[in-house]
């Protein structure tokens, strides 16, 4: 179709071809209460060397994690990433290659997705990954869509220590499809399995736990396994991809569909995305896995190749039957996940994770003996911990912020409870120097 301008007999014929008789029914579906009833608000036309400066003007108000110290968290991390992960990710072939339509003529790109569903295996303990998902909060809900469609059960028990931006999209997944999320409550920053105890019964399909959790407590894999195994329900494990160089795998702990966020392992926070989502699950699952699976094999003359094996592309021909829409995956930055996991090797990773564990623990007993601050919860923790304090939470971090310290995130907007308290996240990349900076800019806000 040419791009021209919309005019009124443009508009007039679409609205007749689909059916309805103003541009507003289109947008019947959203109540009328969150429906702009104005024009939008948008300035005079500009030359195009105004234009490329006020565009400047508004992209030099962004502050990346170069112009100042990372403590932020919550779903995205300031990691090292290796200069290999850029230099090999970005050559040509990857970078223009699009979905491989035709796998066999992908024989490169097919490569690095094996081998990336391999190091997520090896790094979840878990028997099979797909070639990854757009990020981690559908990646999770794509994992209860899964375990609905292994049990066909309708209840999914979400622990409150689950990302909120997890359960909410969950929440709108479940808004059209007969799945009922229930919440469980927390105790001292971790999931109360009393109430998990109590809330488990036979309708259950999955028990969604996160670990470490948004609060940065490990929960307890194993026994949130055995109660879910008890009812017939799957456990599904939210999990940091660095925790897993130190931690036990969740596959040890008993967990049968593992998901998280890829960021950590080589991708920039990038303002918020995009990033990685992975899904990998027990093998007796994987007739049930949405998305991508790349297998190996071998040609008519003996060569190994590699195919996409067990390909979703559902929607094409089940339509309401299938298991799951998703039909393509984030190829690039599972490339790059690919790599980053290749060159830090398992050392390297544990060595990773170890540094985060104790630059996160000297950074919350230095804290924890300020005046007016205290940690808010006893459970154990990996590389991050909540932070509460008798002070203005927003004046603390807008005093950090002062001396280009981004020193947490306000768990106000999320949990009504903690208004007073921040999330701080410790990674390998802080040195001494800045976590003493930031301790003494907490002191004297």
């Amino acid at each position: 179709m040419d791009y021209v301008q919309l005019t009124d007999d443009n508009v007039a014929k679409m609205l007749a071809t689909i059916g309805v008789n103003r541009v507003a029914d289109l947008f019947r579906d959203i109540p009328e209460a969150h429906r702009l009833d104005r024009a939008l608000d948008v300035p005079p036309a500009m030359s195009e060397v105004g234009l490329l400066e006020e565009l400047g003007r508004l992209a030099d108000a962004n502050h990346h994690c170069g112009e100042r110290i990372c403590f932020l968290g919550g779903g995205a991390y300031d990691h090292f990433i290796p200069t290999v992960v850029d230099d090999l990710s970005g050559q040509s072939e990857f970078v223009t290659a699009y979905t491989p339509y035709q796998a066999e003529a992908s024989q490169g790109s097919l490569q690095a997705f094996y081998e990336y569903q391999t190091l997520i295996c090896q790094l979840t303990g878990m028997d099979v990954s797909n070639a990854s998902l757009y990020e981690s909060a559908s990646a999770l809900a794509e994992a209860v869509l899964m375990a609905r469609s292994v049990n066909g059960r309708k209840r999914v028990l979400i622990s409150a220590a689950t990302h909120p931006d997890f359960r909410a999209v969950l929440d709108t997944y479940a808004t059209d499809l007969p799945l009922e999320p229930v919440e469980i409550a927390t105790v001292d920053g971790l999931t109360d399995l009393d109430d998990l105890t109590r809330a488990i019964n036979e309708g259950v399909t999955a028990v969604v736990v996160q670990s470490p959790n948004v609060f940065g407590c490990t929960e307890r894999l194993d026994l949130a396994a055995e109660i879910a195994h008890g009812a017939g329900a799957l456990l599904i494990a939210a999990v940091d991809p660095i925790s897993c160089g130190l931690l036990k795998s969740p596959g040890d702990l008993g967990a049968d569909i593992v998901v998280g966020e890829g960021q950590p392992l080589g991708i920039p926070m990038a303002y918020g995305g995009p990033y990685l989502g992975f899904l990998a699950c027990r093998e007796k699952y994987v007739r049930k896995m949405p998305g991508r699976l790349v297998g190996a094999t071998h040609d008519a003359s003996g060569r190994r190749g590699y195919c996409l094996t067990l390909q979703t592309r559902e929607q094409h021909i089940r339509r309401e039957r299938a298991t799951s829409n998703v039909c393509t995956n984030q190829g690039l930055l599972a490339l790059r996940a690919a790599i980053y996991l290749s060159a830090m090797g398992r050392r390297g990773l544990s060595r990773v994770a170890s540094l985060c564990l104790d630059k996160a623990h000297y950074t919350a007993n230095r804290i924890a003996e300020l005046d007016d601050f205290a940690l808010a919860f006893s459970a154990g923790f990996f590389k991050e911990f909540v932070v509460r304090t008798a002070k203005d939470v927003p004046t603390v971090l807008e005093h950090c912020r002062d001396r280009n310290i981004l020193a947490g995130i306000p768990l106000a907007p999320w949990y009504d409870a903690l208004a007073d308290c921040f999330l701080v996240a410790v990674t390998e990349k802080r040195s001494r120097a800045q976590i003493d900076a930031l301790v003494d800019a907490l002191a004297t806000a």
